[in-house]
């Protein structure tokens, strides 16, 4: 039984803090892990690029005047690499309905499993349990291209079940046999987080011991850019300049990211990760305004006082919100205005609330945008910084940024904290059909310490597996990769081999290495490789019919070897 510990006696809640376990994420910038994330998010890098050859034909479609019939106005975007590649016989999937699969569900597949692995979480042990998921997904390209007209002949049996948005969460649920609530979310631009709110409720409610929640966004097509172009929502240049003077609209934008949220508790017990903890969440819509698509302050505002009384949380307490931030003259100012006059008051003189927007590193992944901000708010509470918001030179003259006690970051900075109050963030996030959300988040400083276990003189077992031998080759490949520089950060050897043993689904192709050191584990990785054999290793395929447990007996040893340690392994081992 674990003590209750300094975080869990300060804090008393109507509903118990959800725990933010693990992250999975497809984002531009060639980003496929949390650490890749922060990378780019602190090295204040900007991902936005030129549409690529493969998408669609900008000669013929770019045209800056924003009246030509048919034209786009802007020549760029965020892209993810490779989003035409699947190893379909990964997750049992035959190549004849592989094919007819949305790449938006090809993605969340591999997304799913790499957040589950990062959380320690593994795929056999939660089959059967009701686990549910929750994915924000708005735009289905892929079956627009594939039901076309001219393509009428080749729609087969496959194509619905490609298509459809439902099963983008539907698919997961049944890949990995959950039972819990499966739903997916459109509500536009706040997919994602409404997704995650859906989410959390269900924990509370008892429907679901663990959720997946997060969101998908795909541009295979231009036909919605070039609507978005006749509405002037885009940035001709291609920036997000959000809260800016020269703001000139959004970026269009793809990928994907899911959180696994598990109850604090259960977390704390069964010695997960824990990036940051949900506190609270709100959902309200705008109701009628101006025009469908004109956001309301009024709305926002009693959004953000529900989310933060549901979180009991002080307005004033808020060290940063993570905002929707899309860089347009209309939409920064209200939300602006709205996170001043709630979060703003009651502050000290040289108290603010820092402000800052995702979308100006990465565009708006639009119905993925929501968790892109979340995961960004996560990371920055786990590392304790706060990275720049891009492009910003001076604010927007209808953003008093003073007088609303704001402030927009120009540099990556220190999570300011003076010892006393806990580190919260809030995430923001609006659909253009009026439907809000807000997600309310705390840091965990201290986690309860597992027992120190001595083995610096023992002999580890490191297991890896795949389903086929090129991809144990890959992982093999990729955990070398990893040890070089694990080596001199600090992490020991029996963590990795304790994640890599317990932590990790165990597949047919497997290798054990033995030793106790980096680098001979290190060596024995190049040898595999190379195709040579060590002493201390062995490799082979799983028998049919034989237990899926991992137990390898090594000739001369007479003893079966085990790691222990922590879970602190990244997630490396999926291919």
């Amino acid at each position: 039984m674990i003590e209750k510990t300094k975080y869990e006696k300060r804090h008393t809640y109507e509903k118990e803090p959800i725990a933010i376990i693990g992250i999975g994420c497809r984002l531009p910038g060639g980003v496929n892990s949390p650490e890749a994330f922060w990378n780019l998010l602190s090295s204040g890098i900007d991902a936005i690029t030129e549409v690529p050859a493969d998408r669609w034909n900008l000669r013929t479609l770019y045209d800056p005047d924003r009246e030509k019939p048919g034209k786009i106005y802007t020549r760029r975007g965020g892209f993810i690499e490779n989003i035409d590649q699947f190893d379909a016989q990964f997750f049992e999937i035959s190549p004849k309905e592989a094919e007819r699969i949305d790449p938006q569900q090809r993605i969340l597949l591999e997304v799913a499993y790499q957040a589950l692995e990062d959380g320690g979480q593994v795929p056999e042990r939660l089959a059967g349990t009701s686990t549910g998921v929750f994915i924000g997904i708005s735009l289905n390209d892929y079956f627009d291209i594939q039901t076309s007209v001219s393509d009428r002949n080749f729609i087969n049996a496959y194509t619905n079940l490609g298509g459809v948005k439902c099963i983008a969460a539907n698919r997961i649920s049944y890949t990995f046999n959950f039972t819990g609530p499966s739903m997916a979310v459109d509500t536009a631009c706040s997919s994602a987080l409404v997704a995650v709110h859906l989410a959390c409720q269900s924990i509370w409610n008892g429907e679901s011991t663990l959720t997946l929640a997060g969101g998908v966004n795909a541009m295979l097509k231009p036909e919605p850019t070039i609507g978005f172009s006749k509405a002037s929502m885009l940035s001709p240049d291609g920036q997000c300049k959000s809260f800016d003077a020269r703001a000139n609209g959004y970026v269009r934008s793809e990928g994907a990211g899911i959180v696994v949220l598990k109850p604090l508790s259960k977390a704390l017990a069964d010695q997960d990760p824990i990036y940051a903890v949900i506190r609270g969440t709100a959902v309200n819509s705008d109701g009628h305004t101006n025009g469908i698509t004109v956001p309301s302050a009024q709305a926002q505002e009693l959004m953000l006082q529900e989310a933060y009384r549901q979180a009991g949380v002080s307005p004033e307490q808020v060290q940063y919100v993570e905002a929707h931030g899309t860089g347009t003259s209309v939409g920064d100012p209200i939300e602006a205005n709205a996170i001043g006059n709630i979060l703003g008051k009651g502050r000290q003189q040289n108290s603010y609330c820092i402000i800052g927007s995702v979308k100006t590193n990465i565009g708006h992944l639009e119905s993925a945008a929501g968790i892109a901000g979340l995961i960004k708010a996560a990371l920055a509470l786990k590392y304790r910084q706060i990275p720049a918001n891009l492009h910003f030179l001076s604010p927007n003259p209808k953003i008093p940024l003073e007088q609303l006690r704001l402030r927009v970051p120009q540099t990556i900075e220190p999570w300011p904290e003076n010892g006393q109050e806990p580190r919260i963030a809030g995430v923001n996030s609006f659909g253009f059909g009026g439907t809000n959300a807000h997600v309310v988040l705390e840091g965990i400083d201290r986690l309860p310490q597992h027992k120190e276990i001595h083995l610096e003189e023992c002999a580890l077992l490191l297991p890896l597996s795949a389903k086929s031998p090129e991809a144990l080759a890959a992982v093999a490949k990729v955990t070398h990769d990893f040890l070089t520089t694990a080596s001199s950060s600090g992490v020991s050897l029996s963590d990795i081999c304790y994640t890599a043993s317990l932590r990790r689904g165990h597949h047919e192709h497997r290798l054990a290495l033995v030793s106790d050191s980096f680098e001979e584990i290190a060596e024995q990785l190049e040898a595999f490789l190379a195709g040579e054999t060590r002493l201390a290793m062995s490799s082979g395929c799983l028998v049919s019919g034989s237990s899926p447990k991992l137990a390898f007996v090594f000739s001369g040893m007479g003893q079966q070897w085990w790691a222990m340690g922590r879970n602190l392994l990244p997630s490396i081992l999926a291919t």
